[in-house]
């Protein structure tokens, strides 16, 4: 296929089939990916982290409620 430059900038050229405009640097397009890459690995950690501490949290309620029971039935058994 025979694209066209686009004048004023060398990396770049125009599909003259659909008229779009392509990166033709190589480097720059794997750059970008691996940002992408990092950028949604680092969001996936933190939906992670965010996930754990729901959970934490959750099991801290149910710890607090068990703790809770258990003083009230010593309180019960003293009376």
């Amino acid at each position: 296929m025979n694209y066209y430059k686009v004048e004023g900038h060398n990396h770049l050229v125009r599909d003259p089939e659909t008229n779009s405009i392509i990166n033709a640097n190589m480097t720059d397009h794997q750059e970008y990916l691996a940002k992408r890459n990092a950028r949604d690995e680092e969001n996936q950690k933190i939906q992670n982290l965010e996930s754990d501490v729901a959970n934490i949290r959750g099991d801290l309620d149910e710890i607090k409620f068990l703790l809770r029971s258990i003083v009230n039935e010593s309180r019960w058994y003293n009376d």
